[in-house]
């Protein structure tokens, strides 16, 4: 009985002891980057976050995924296959979200977006992950059936996503104009969550 105490003791003690250092490195993760509680938001249904207002001592001016980092200059496609650069649009605020007409969350943000659209002066920079859908066809009949009228481009090849390292998607980045990151949302945004942070940009 003795024995069996003592294995339970040890267990309690080794379980608190792996808790307690998980938990100081996450806190030192959140440290470093310089985000607190008080400034990662969630979207509520949607389920994506953001983390905006980080302290940036000035940009480095080189390229990076981190905010305050420049983002990096990538080529899409027009719909009508004319080739741009992420730098073409440098100036403006932008939104950089990588989306799919398959990808369910997608669908439930595009309303979102287009009337984010509509109300700001936002450059929105849908970018079809072209690479991952059945034709071509289907993006511009997801184009008309929503009735989105801005911009969409693709990522053939999926150089875009891997410099952006897409994973879930729809995966957003808003782009001050100076071209610096000032967040990044994983997950679908409502339309609230746009303007909130669309108000902190510069």
């Amino acid at each position: 009985m003795k024995k069996l105490i003592l294995i339970v003791v040890f267990v309690l003690m080794f379980g608190w002891a792996v808790y307690e250092f998980v938990g100081d490195a996450d806190t030192e993760i959140v440290e470093e980057n310089g985000v607190n509680d008080s400034e990662i938001e969630t979207s509520g249904e949607e389920g994506a976050s953001v983390a905006s207002d980080i302290a940036v001592s000035g940009s480095t001016e080189e390229e990076g995924l981190d905010f305050g980092d420049m983002a990096p200059d990538v080529k899409l496609k027009t719909m009508d296959g004319e080739e741009v650069q992420l730098s073409d649009f440098r100036g403006e605020r932008v939104m950089l979200n990588f989306w799919g007409t398959w990808c369910p969350p997608c669908r439930a943000e595009m309303p979102d977006m287009e009337k984010f659209h509509q109300n700001t002066d936002i450059k929105i920079i849908a970018v079809n992950l072209i690479e991952t859908e059945t034709s071509l066809d289907d993006v511009h009949q997801f184009i008309d059936d929503y009735g989105l009228t801005f911009s969409v481009y693709t990522d053939e090849g999926n150089a875009a996503a891997e410099a952006y390292r897409i994973q879930p998607i729809p995966t957003s980045y808003l782009i001050n104009s100076d071209g610096t990151i000032h967040n990044k949302a994983f997950g679908a945004l409502n339309y609230e969550l746009m303007i909130q942070e669309f108000e902190k940009m510069k």
